[in-house]
Parts: C-alpha cells; sequence; structure tokens
C-alpha cells in the first residue's frame, strides 16, 4: 500500500512516500522537494555480526547524472567511483543517525541513497538524511527516534531554510543542522566571521523546522512502520568484571591521574591490559574480548570521573587550558610557502603552491561544471599515530577533514581579480594526538601569509569536547585524541578575531541541549583567540612579495575576435609563444590573456608579442621583423606576428641591389617601415629607415661643422 505524507518546510512542500519503490528492504522512501528527489533504502542483517566490537554500519550517497539530465564525463560514460561531493553528502547522512542506535545493537546495517530527479535549485544532501531517518523510522531496524535535517542561510540579515543554490552564493551564512525532537545531533557550515550569538540563533530557528520534519515521519511510523526488532541485551558476567576491576583499577586509576605523554600513557595501558589477560587466560579462555572490553569501560569510567570531579585532564590541564603551541614558517626551502604548527602532540606540516588558470580544479556534478582557484588537501599518513598502513588511497575521513579546513580558510582568500592565482593548499599531519583538522586550519593560515597571499585575516581553529553524565557535563578546549575518544562531543571551530568562518559538531549521545552549545561557542571563541595570538608571533601579516620559485603573472586584455590570430591554427602560435620565452598562457572567452613565467622579462617579452599579434598594422609605423622569404624581386618579411609583407628589392638598400641574398639572409632580424597597406597586402621598406637615418647624421654633420 502506497502512502505519502507532506509539510511545508521554507515555504516548499516536502514529501515522503512509500509502499511503491523498493519493498523488499526493510525500510524505503522516495522523498521529494521541489522537483528533488531521492530514493533512499534501509536494510539489515537478519542478526547481529558477533565478529565485530563496533557498529558496522555503512551509508552510500549516489547522484545519478540522468537526475539533471546530464551524461556521465570519461570514456565509460557510466557513473564510477564516488566524487567528493558524494561522500561529503554520504557524512552528512551517517554522522546524525550513528548515535540513534541501542548500545548492544550490532546488525550490519546499509543506508542508500539515490539521486533520481535534481531541479537545480534544491540540494538533495538534506533531503537524503531526511529519507534516511524516515526508511529506518519505518523500518524494523532499532532506530531511536527520527531526526530532522535542514539547511540554513541568510541573506541581509535574515535567515532561511533550505535556500537555493544561487540563494546560497549570496548569503554570508551556510549550516547544514540535524536534530531529534530534544536537541541537536550534527552541525556542519561556514560563515563570513559570523558571531557566536548569531550562530546560536541559526541553530534555534533551525530547529523550529526539524520539529516539523519530524512530526511528519511520526506520521508516517504512525501510519505503516513495523514494529522493531528486538535487541539482545549482551549478558554480562558480574564474576569477570570484578575480577578484572579488581586486577586493574588501581593501576589504570594510577596512569589517568598521571601527567603523560601519548604514547608513555599507551605503553603503561597495553602493560595493564596484557598482565590482566594473562592473569585470566587459565580462567577464561574465551573471553578475551570481553575482558578488553571491560578494562576499556574501567578507562573511559575514570577519565570521565577526573574531568566532571575535578575538573583536570588527562595531561594535566584545567577544562580550559590550551596545548603548548609552535608555528614556524619558511620551513621548506623550494616550495612556494609552507608553515609547520604543533600544538601538543599534533603537528600539520602545510605547503602552499600557487599557479595558473589551468591548474584550477574542475568540479562536475549534476550542477554546471566549475573551476575552483583555491583547493586544500589534507592527508593522514598511518605514522602520524605511530602505525603501519596502507598509502594511497584517500578515505573518506581525509576528504571530511579537508573539506572542513578549506570551508574555514575560502573565505579570507582575495578575489581573483584582486589576486589571480590558483592557490593549492596541502596538508601533511605528522603527529596526531586530537584535532588535525584545526591544526590544518592555523597551518595553512601561516602558509598563506608566508606565500605573499593578501588575505584578510588570519584564522585559526579549535575542537571542543563534552564529557556530560546526567545534568552535570564539563565542556574541554582543545581536545586529546583519548578526551575525543571517550567522550561525548567532537565540536570543531574555525575563524577570526571577528567571527567564526566554520564549524562542525558531531556527538555520541542522544543529543545535547543549547545551554551546552552556548557555552561550547564562547569556549571555543576564547581558545581561537589564544591560538590567533601564537600564531602572530611567527607571522601577523602577508609577505609583501611572493616566493621568487612560483610563476610571475602578466595579463593583457585583448579583442575576443582576435583570441583566434594568437592561438594559431592548430595552436602553432601560441605553443611557439610558450616554448620561445618559457612561459604558459592561458586565454579566457573575455579576452583576458594571463601570461605566467618564472622569469618576468620574459613573461614582459612574451606580453609584447602577443600586443603586436592582436594591433592592427599602421602605415608609417617601424618593426622589427623577420626574413620568411627570399625571392628575386624582394623579400618577404614577417613584420608582426603572423602577418608578412613584401620588401620590394628596390627598398632593401640605399644603393642598386642586384641580388638580394647579397643583403638579406633567410632567418634574419632586420627593421621595416610600413608603407602601405592594399587589399590585405603590405608593402615594407628597409631602404626608408637608411635614407632617415642617413639624413640625421647629415644634420649632426652640419651642426658639429658649424660649431668649429
Amino acid at each position: 500500500m502506497m502512502i505519502t505524507k507532506e509539510v511545508e518546510i521554507g515555504g516548499k512542500k516536502l514529501i515522503i512516500e512509500t509502499g511503491r519503490y523498493a519493498k523488499q528492504a526493510n525500510g524505503a522512501v522516495m522523498i521529494s522537494y521541489g522537483d528533488t528527489m531521492v530514493l533512499v533504502t534501509a536494510v539489515a542483517s537478519k542478526k547481529p555480526n558477533t565478529t565485530l566490537d563496533y557498529f558496522p554500519m555503512s551509508v552510500e550517497y549516489k547522484e545519478r547524472y540522468f537526475s539533471a539530465g546530464k551524461f556521465p564525463g570519461g570514456f565509460i560514460k557510466r557513473e564510477g567511483r564516488p566524487t567528493e561531493k558524494e561522500i561529503l553528502s554520504g557524512r552528512l547522512m551517517d554522522r546524525p543517525i550513528r548515535p540513534l542506535f541501542p548500545k548492544d545493537y550490532n546488525n550490519d546495517t546499509q543506508i542508500a541513497a539515490f539521486v533520481y530527479s535534481y531541479d537545480g535549485e534544491n540540494n538533495p544532501d538534506v533531503i537524503a538524511a531526511i529519507g534516511a531517518s524516515a526508511a529506518l523510522a519505518i523500518s524494523d531496524i532499532p532506530f531511536l527516534e527520527p531526526l530532522g535535517q535542514v539547511r540554513v542561510g541568510r541573506i541581509n540579515g535574515e535567515f532561511i531554510i533550505n535556500p537555493t543554490v544561487e540563494q546560497d552564493k549570496e548569503g554570508d551564512l551556510e549550516l547544514i543542522v540535524a536534530g531529534t525532537e530534544s536537541s541537536i545531533m550534527m552541525v556542519e557550515g561556514e560563515g563570513h566571521e559570523v558571531s557566536e550569538a548569531d550562530i546560536l540563533a541559526a541553530l534555534k530557528f533551525a530547529h523550529v523546522e526539524i520539529l516539523k520534519i519530524i512530526a511528519l515521519q511520526n506520521e508516517l511510523v504512525e501510519a505503516c512502520g513495523k514494529p522493531k526488532m528486538v535487541v539482545e541485551e549482551k549478558s554480562v558476567n558480574e564474576e569477570l568484571v570484578k575480577e578484572v576491576t579488581d586486577l586493574s583499577y588501581e593501576r589504570y586509576k594510577e596512569v589517568v591521574y598521571s601527567k603523560l605523554a601519548k604514547e608513555d600513557r599507551y605503553a603503561k595501558n597495553d602493560e595493564i591490559n596484557d598482565s590482566v589477560l594473562e592473569a585470566l587466560a587459565e580462567k577464561y579462555p574465551e573471553e578475551e574480548k570481553d575482558i578488553k572490553n571491560i578494562l576499556h569501560d574501567i578507562e573511559k569510567d575514570l577519565v570521565r570521573k577526573r574531568i566532571l570531579e575535578d575538573g583536570n585532564r588527562l595531561d594535566g590541564r584545567t577544562l580550559t587550558d590550551i596545548r603548548p603551541i609552535k608555528s614556524e614558517v619558511g620551513v621548506i626551502p623550494r616550495t612556494h610557502a609552507s608553515a609547520l604548527f604543533t600544538r601538543g602532540e599534533t603537528q600539520s606540516l602545510t605547503t602552499v603552491t600557487l599557479g595558473t588558470a589551468r591548474d584550477q580544479q574542475i568540479v562536475d556534478g549534476l550542477d554546471e561544471e566549475v573551476k575552483k582557484s583555491f583547493y586544500l588537501h589534507y592527508n593522514f599518513p598511518p605514522f602520524s599515530v605511530g602505525e603501519t598502513g596502507r598509502y594511497g588511497f584517500i578515505g573518506r575521513r581525509e576528504i571530511g577533514h579537508g573539506n572542513l579546513a578549506e570551508r574555514a580558510l575560502k573565505f579570507i582568500v582575495p578575489a581573483t581579480e584582486d589576486f589571480p592565482y590558483t592557490i593549492r593548499v596541502s596538508s601533511d599531519i605528522l603527529e596526531s594526538n586530537g584535532s588535525s583538522s584545526m591544526a590544518t586550519v592555523c597551518a595553512g593560515s601561516l602558509a598563506m601569509m608566508d606565500a605573499g597571499v593578501p588575505v584578510k585575516t588570519a584564522i585559526s581553529g579549535i575542537a571542543m569536547g563534552l564529557v556530560k553524565e546526567g545534568d552535570n557535563f564539563a565542556v574541554l578546549s582543545d581536545i586529546l585524541g583519548n578526551e575525543d575518544h571517550l567522550g561525548d562531543m567532537d565540536f570543531k571551530v574555525a575563524g577570526s578575531t571577528d567571527g567564526i568562518t566554520a564549524i562542525q559538531m558531531d556527538i555520541k549521545i542522544q543529543g545535547i541541549s543549547f545551554e551546552i552549545m552556548e557555552k561550547a561557542l564562547e569556549q571555543a571563541k576564547d581558545g581561537r583567540l589564544h591560538i590567533l595570538g601564537k600564531m602572530n608571533e611567527a607571522l601577523s601579516a602577508p609577505r609583501e612579495a611572493i616566493s621568487p620559485y612560483a610563476p610571475s603573472l602578466i595579463f593583457i586584455q585583448i579583442d575576443p575576435e582576435k583570441i583566434g590570430a594568437v592561438i594559431g591554427q592548430g595552436g602553432k602560435v601560441i605553443q611557439g609563444i610558450q616554448k620561445d620565452f618559457g612561459v604558459e598562457i592561458n586565454i579566457e572567452e573575455d579576452g583576458k590573456v594571463a601570461i605566467a613565467g618564472v622569469n618576468t622579462e620574459d613573461a614582459r617579452k612574451a606580453k609584447e608579442f602577443i600586443k603586436a599579434i592582436v594591433t592592427d598594422p599602421e602605415v608609417g609605423m617601424v618593426y622589427k621583423g623577420k626574413v620568411i622569404k627570399i625571392t628575386d624581386f624582394g623579400a618577404f618579411v614577417e613584420f608582426v606576428p603572423g602577418t608578412q609583407g613584401l620588401l620590394h628589392i628596390s627598398q632593401i638598400a640605399l644603393e642598386r641591389v642586384n641580388k638580394v641574398t647579397d643583403i638579406l639572409k633567410e632567418g634574419e632580424t632586420i627593421d621595416v617601415k610600413l608603407l602601405k597597406m592594399e587589399n590585405g597586402k603590405f608593402s615594407l621598406s628597409r631602404k626608408a629607415l637608411l635614407e632617415a637615418k642617413k639624413t640625421e647624421e647629415k644634420k649632426v654633420d652640419n651642426s658639429e661643422k658649424k660649431e668649429d
């Protein structure tokens, strides 16, 4: 039976339909907003996965090119590996729903979203996230409660729910907010130095619409929801828990309450774990996994207890202390710029490369193809956490962290008209113990200043954490990796002294209050400003000049109708200019020509050469030409690139010339004067210049005689 429910969100109808598509899935909905439609399915295995100690859920988001009436690019003409947009959209679905499953639920679960129609206005990512919640809500999968997700924009000071793609470009704020009936589950977005108060107001504005979306799903569940599968609580061997606790609690407490480096802490933890496993191996030969889980819970409880009761953390800091910071710039000699940012045991080595328009990143998808002149790549090699691992594969986490850092920094990048370079920022995480994406933001800001990019301001980033037990909670500034792992929230905030440029929040519990959000935002601001102060000690303003290894860019505006003359047949002319002058040339459709060369003088010469090509020949002007061909009656001289004229034998010299080759050679460069233009033919003279020179010499000679 097909069931449809609808509600108005942001002035448009949000429609959820079920019972028509994909009926063998545990839950499936077709969700529409405007003319954008996404099919979302939820499927789970019948039995728990007992081999894993984590929740095995995967989320797939696929954009079908046919949904926008487009063909896939490439030779195969078929959708291939996920694009960055698809990966990021999948993360927007995954992150808010992951905490909303029972603790003991461990069945393989897969959410799949397919964009079937795209109207060019309504972004399908938020719609897909709502569809994921709805599909889970009506299924027999034990999903704790439905959630809603919306995009919030702001234009001229007014908040907008689910702005169109074009409205998004006009606004100074974009937030994607997911929430349940009582709290916020996820935040992701960017802004033009937006205040903490404005962020909080945007979240509250979003939650009003989220409640409508949740009510719609509840209506759907009431109409066709399936009974939820029973999740068996894992039995607890109280005797085993007591024995593990007796053997490890005091030893773990000593480690938790000691100020230790990450590796030392891990080594002591491993020592405790190994000794407990060895002590209980004979009595509990098949319970190794359970013993490890008990040990993990003991450490978690002790860490959280110390934070909540004493306000002290693993490394001895208070809740608001920031780890020691060291900022260095110009550490790599032959890159265009570099920065090494170290905060505690987290370190980013970031470089900046400046290029031309040819180096822009082409982004293809359901919307029109666009070119990005600023992009950031984040790399997380396994040695950064002291592990071995696979190289050459960029994971979803790296793409997500890089996107967040790019969002944080793109606001300060100057307009192309003011700084016409393509900018690539590349961050390699060399050490990691919490918040490497925010270290990337700090290092990226410093590296762009080191590159001489005239950025608007410096940007820093900080990661906030949370420990919450009942009504008691503590917000942590600049969290460690363990505080992220054992805590309840990872809340990243980046911005300048004047406001926030990027924000991302994920939680592991079933929602947090606006009170916690407000405290986290204010505490993050204090930390952000502290970090900016430390960064300014290394470099507080952009360098006045770019690196000598970066290309020099020179521009010339030409008549668009002359573009063909500069390019030449089959690209012969432009390729010749690039080869002869050692430059790279890019020509826009409007006639703007960018000339890039490591040697500035060569770039200037190339500019003059192009200028000569596009400037119409003028009678009476003198040109430096090249002898292309010699005949019995004269020589053909290329006096303007791509344009030849006849230098008649009678116009070669003052005296009579019997044989042209007595005076000229092919390939020789000579000065000529344009005598006349007729029917597209040009007559040149060398003789006229020689006569003028002779006359001038006579004048000088006569003048000298008079003086004598």
